[in-house]
Parts: structure tokens; C-alpha cells; sequence
């Protein structure tokens, strides 16, 4: 743990560990579950420290037990995980990055689609209360676009509109594979279950009778846009680093320099690869080479923006979509980064080692798609390659 840069102090006994928290909160916890003076002792402590504290702390549990009990009294103390011996360093470290620096979402979006403007500022006022996004379409055949415009987590319908009807939308929507999953909620005044239970037919997730009471609309909203949110990050995610995967991060560029053909901004892509990777793994073993690719997968998340697009695309090679920069900015600060992450010391037993990574730098509108400035960021990270590995160079120039 102490070689991702947290902080570590261990105990090997309930007691000193109550005492030291009362004096101290940790950020996090990993408590095993049984002590010689009790076959739940640890995670009970947590619970007395959640009664004393009024707040549970932010723990995970390790422990060679995975029976039921064990495990009831995890959740009972508000555990947020549980391992069983052995586990994967790796894997613990990962929960808990969640738990310190869980990754920030934005507000969950909701497209409202009711011919009624009334109805439809009215629902869309509820939703914002409670910190969504409401988009509102009057006219069913807006819909379509508004999908592609506005990317919204959850659709809310009005059952009954003229030219076309809830169901019918639905049906239309379910059609698209790209919104096969997307969730659908039917808002009517129709109290006929039969009639409710039919039209869900189309694939609808819900149907909430109006006049609707905001708590249950809320509640519906959310529970659902939030599941789909997960659901699209388990696939569109990279479990190792949690960057975007290569399918996913391809698409994301792709939709990026569409946006910026219209908008004629510039961007730049870096390819990054790690040098001499292969002999990291056979020297250091697997476990020291995943060390390094997390560790530069941390490095490129919390230093750069939010609106860049940043993917692992196989192996210990990465891609960065820098937005509305160009090629020479890219480099400066992709250079940075390399200079940083060469000073990073990762561990294997008692062995200390080093690695760098080189990079290679295109721009748009130079190059037009997303392959031909995949392509040349290659080109010039090969050269980066060939010219002694440890560097960045350009489309452009030779060396930077």
C-alpha cells in the first residue's frame, strides 16, 4: 500500500486500534474479522466506533473467513467490501483508491418527453431539485435527436401524445441497438393495470401514475439511472486501471473530432508506451508490471483534465486525447509527466526499481480521423522508440 503512496499504520489488536481512530479518522480501513477475544471482535469494533462517531468508517474487510456471519456482521458495520485471504494486493489497493478518491460523477440526465409543456417543467423542476438534469422535448419526433444531443441516463414518457404514443416511442427507441439498455419510465394517468402491464411490453422499466408524488418519482429516477451508469462503466472500463478500454475509448475520440470538425477546434493524441515492459514482468515478476501500469494510469488521471479522453489500449500502451491544444502543448506536458513518472520508486520484495515510458504526439486538423492520427502518433512513438526510448517526439519534429 505504502508504494501507491498511502500512508499505513498497523495494529494487531482491537484495542489500540479503537484508541488510535478516537484520535485520529483514518481515510480508510481494512479490519479482519476475527480477534482471539472474539469471532467478530473487528467488525464490531467498527460498529461501536459508527455508534460513538455517529458515521460508519470507510472500511473493507480482510479476513480468511467467508462465512455467512462473518459477512453479515461486515455489512452490519457498514463495510463497503470483503476480501478472503489470499487476495491480490492489487485488488485491495483499487478498493481502496474507491474508497478515498471515489471518482466524480456528473449529475445523473434525464430527457423528459410529455407534449404537455406544463407537465413537462413540472417534472423536470422535481428532477433538478434533487440535483439532476432535466432536458424537455414537447413533440415525440424531437426525440431521436435529443437521444444523440443530449446522452441522457433515463427517459421519462408521457404514455398518452398525440402522433405517437409512449409505446409507440419506446418501441421506436428499443429498435436502436445503442439504446437497448437505456431505461424508460412511462408517466400516464392510466390506473388499468392490465393497460400498465401491456404497454411495458416495449422494454419500458417502469410506470408511475400521475399526479405523481416527487418522492416516488425521484426515488424511480434514480435508482435506475444509477444502475445504468454502472452497468455502462463495467463495460466501458478497463478493470485494472479504470480507464476507458480500447473499444470505448476509440468511440469517445471518434465522437470528439466529429464535434471538433464542426466547432473547427484542434486537439492532439498521445500514444504512450511503457519502455522495456517485458523485462519488468520477467525480472520483477506480473504483480511489480501491474504495479507500474496503475501507477501510470493514477498519474495520468489526476494530472490531467477532465475533459480529456484517457484509455489503456493494450497491454502497458495508453492513449490520451488532449482537447483544444496543440501538438507543441501536448508535448510539453506529456514530457512533464514522463519526467515525473521516471522518479516514481516501485518496489518487488526488497528490490527498488525505476521505469520511464516514451510518447509519440499528433494533431488535429493536421490529421483528419481518428485512425490517421492513431497512426502517426505510432509513427512517432516508434521513433521515440528508436532514438533511445525515454522521450517524447512530435509528428513535427525529431525530439522535444
Amino acid at each position: 500500500m505504502r508504494c501507491f503512496g498511502h500512508e499505513v499504520v498497523h495494529f494487531l489488536d482491537t484495542e489500540s486500534f479503537f484508541n488510535a481512530v478516537l484520535n485520529r479518522r483514518p481515510d480508510a480501513v481494512i479490519m479482519d474479522v476475527q480477534f482471539p477475544h472474539g469471532q467478530t471482535a473487528g467488525t464490531e469494533t467498527l460498529t461501536s466506533l459508527k455508534k460513538l462517531t455517529g458515521q460508519p468508517l470507510p472500511a473493507i474487510v480482510l479476513s480468511a473467513h467467508s462465512d455467512f456471519h462473518s459477512r453479515l456482521s461486515a455489512v452490519r458495520a457498514g463495510c463497503s467490501g470483503y476480501f478472503t485471504k489470499p487476495v491480490k494486493p492489487l485488488d485491495l489497493m483499487l478498493a481502496v483508491d474507491e474508497l478515498t478518491a471515489p471518482i466524480a460523477e456528473g449529475p445523473l440526465k434525464v430527457l423528459v418527453v410529455d407534449d404537455e409543456p406544463e407537465a413537462a417543467a413540472y417534472h423536470s423542476v422535481l428532477l433538478e431539485e434533487a440535483g439532476m438534469l432535466a432536458h424537455q422535448v414537447h413533440h415525440p419526433t424531437d426525440a431521436l435527436a435529443a437521444l444523440e444531443r443530449f446522452n441522457p441516463d433515463l427517459l421519462l414518457v408521457d404514455m398518452y401524445m398525440p402522433v405517437c404514443s409512449g409505446e409507440e416511442l419506446a418501441t421506436i427507441i428499443r429498435q436502436q441497438p445503442e439504446y437497448l439498455g437505456l431505461p424508460i419510465i412511462y408517466l400516464s394517468s392510466e390506473t388499468d393495470s392490465q393497460k400498465q402491464v401491456s404497454a411495458m411490453a416495449a422494454g419500458v422499466e417502469a410506470f408511475i401514475t400521475k399526479p405523481v408524488q416527487p418522492e416516488d418519482l425521484i426515488s424511480a429516477v434514480q435508482l435506475r439511472a444509477e444502475r445504468l451508469r454502472l452497468l455502462r462503466s463495467l463495460m466501458s472500463r478497463d478493470s485494472m486501471t479504470g480507464l476507458y478500454n480500447h473499444s470505448t475509448t476509440t468511440e469517445l475520440i471518434s465522437k470528439a473530432l466529429a464535434q471538433a470538425h464542426r466547432e473547427k477546434s484542434q486537439h492532439a493524441m498521445a500514444m504512450i508506451d511503457i519502455d522495456n515492459f517485458k523485462q519488468v514482468n520477467d525480472i520483477h515478476g506480473h504483480l511489480a508490471g501491474d504495479q507500474v501500469i496503475i501507477t501510470l494510469a493514477r498519474l495520468l488521471k489526476s494530472r490531467l483534465r477532465l475533459s480529456d479522453i484517457i484509455g489503456r489500449y493494450g497491454g502497458e500502451e495508453f492513449v490520451v486525447l488532449l482537447k483544444g491544444i496543440n501538438a507543441e502543448k501536448a508535448a510539453e506536458l506529456i514530457d512533464s509527466l514522463r519526467n515525473d513518472f521516471s522518479l516514481v520508486d516501485f518496489h518487488a520484495g526488497d528490490v527498488r526499481f525505476r521505469c520511464t515510458f516514451s510518447a509519440g504526439i499528433s494533431s488535429f486538423p493536421e490529421q483528419p480521423s481518428t485512425e490517421s492520427l492513431r497512426l502517426n502518433a505510432d509513427q512517432a512513438l516508434y521513433r521515440a522508440k528508436r532514438q533511445g526510448r525515454n522521450q517524447v517526439v512530435t509528428e513535427l519534429a525529431n525530439d522535444l
